[in-house]
């Protein structure tokens, strides 16, 4: 399965429109979107943008995921039209817009709740319509009913052909049967050849002509894990050549450090990657297979985990060393074809070094150039010892611009978390 053509080489934003100005609307957050072209975004991935439900809301402002109604905005955001302003001002930067789609529920006082037929939800014994988990303030659809197939495709083609957006990020996508999102996607390419569908799922089935891209949510916890010591680079190693062996050759996989999930639920990247946080964001950008996220904060290093269901903006910034170190990664994403994701990226070749359990030394490469990642990925001072062989050489330091030799035999002392990211132009 091809993908869109920007994909391959794409990083995606994240982007909390609620928590990224004191605002809180389109209007404020368009303002933003120069400044995230200049860092290297390709794609603008909007939190739900639709009412919220009023019915047991939580907070004072309501979860995004509760939604009243699929083909509105939520007016705390602002008017359609504004919007329409924020998407074309996106598209004339050549940046692509992708709505987060919550195909599982809706709110408990969802329009198509109180006007669709009552087949169209799962009920209780009662005919009161079910609540998926804990989710109290949403109530579950039933996808035994094909006209909510195809209500929520109309739903989805709306907003492509009326409001001109790039694709989706489908929440919990596991939660409803992949024919479903098979018949979704075969009728949005009907109205957009090259839409982008981002599943909020990990599993090879969900490549079968349903979507793009796929959550890395198994390297990302492994990657947590080996931060914080529970395990080693072993574990790591496992899982990148498990998204290489079990799973299609054109799959994607979105790799992150922070999400809004993770944000919010389980803290800030600072305090859940500690000392680790700069080689594994790294290392996001440098993965087979792997597409990079930056959520909202990320790209200023806001230490913070934001409020889900109340105001918490983040405040008012400038550029910083976290917006240099992003900018210069999305830069080598760009520049280095090694390193597109799916089928396209080069090879993945590991250097053999004498500290397997703490080093992952590894190079990505093509005929079009070389990227080298070298590093320390434990709380350890390591003695690393390895020989290059054919990529020493000299080589360009992505994070200082400066020029770095890869010597054919290479030893010395790294300590924790240290590493080097260099590249090679042929």
């Amino acid at each position: 399965m091809r993908h869109a053509v920007w994909s391959y080489d794409g990083v995606v934003y994240e982007m909390n429109v609620r928590q990224l100005t004191e605002e809180g609307t389109f209007v404020a957050a368009m303002r933003h979107l120069r400044h995230l072209k200049s860092m290297g975004v390709d794609a603008i991935w909007l939190m739900p943008i639709y009412p919220i439900g009023k019915v047991e809301r939580k907070g004072s402002l309501g979860s995004y995921y509760s939604i009243s109604d699929y083909c509105d905005v939520n007016p705390e955001f602002g008017t359609m039209a504004e919007f329409d302003a924020f998407v074309a001002e996106a598209h004339k930067l050549e940046m692509k817009v992708l709505l987060d789609w919550v195909a599982n529920h809706t709110a408990r006082d969802a329009k198509w709740l109180k006007n669709k037929p009552m087949n169209w939800y799962e009920r209780d014994e009662n005919g009161v319509a079910k609540v998926p988990w804990d989710w109290s303030d949403t109530a579950k659809l039933n996808y035994a009913e094909k006209e909510v197939w195809q209500g929520q495709i109309d739903a989805m083609k709306f907003w492509v052909t009326r409001h001109s957006v790039d694709g989706f990020r489908c929440d919990m996508a596991m939660l409803v049967p992949l024919e479903f999102w098979q018949a979704a996607r075969q009728e949005l390419k009907s109205v957009k050849k090259d839409i982008f569908m981002l599943a909020e799922a990990e599993g090879a089935e969900f490549y079968n002509e349903a979507f793009d891209a796929c959550y890395g949510w198994e390297l990302h916890h492994t990657m947590v894990d080996v931060a914080q010591g529970k395990s080693r680079v072993w574990a790591l190693r496992d899982k990148v050549y498990s998204l290489l062996n079990n799973y299609p050759q054109t799959s994607m996989h979105l790799s992150f450090t922070s999400n809004h999930d993770e944000n919010s639920w389980s803290g800030s990247e600072q305090s859940r990657f500690g000392k680790a946080l700069e080689a594994m964001t790294a290392l996001t950008f440098v993965l087979p297979k792997t597409f990079p996220l930056i959520y909202t904060g990320q790209e200023i290093g806001y230490d913070h985990s934001f409020a889900f269901f109340d105001k918490d903006a983040m405040p008012k910034f400038e550029p910083n060393d976290a917006t240099k170190r992003y900018s210069r990664l999305c830069e080598m994403k760009h520049t280095f074809s090694a390193l597109f994701s799916a089928d396209l990226g080069g090879s993945f070749i590991e250097i053999n070094n004498n500290a397997p359990d703490c080093l992952f030394t590894f190079v990505r490469e093509n005929q079009q150039g070389r990227v080298v990642y070298v590093a320390n990925l434990s709380p350890y001072k390591i003695f690393s010892d390895f020989h290059t062989g054919v990529y020493a050489g000299e080589y360009t330091d992505v994070l200082t611009g400066e020029k770095s030799t890869l010597y054919e035999h290479t030893w010395g002392d790294m300590e924790p978390w240290s590493f080097r990211l260099l590249t090679q132009k042929r």
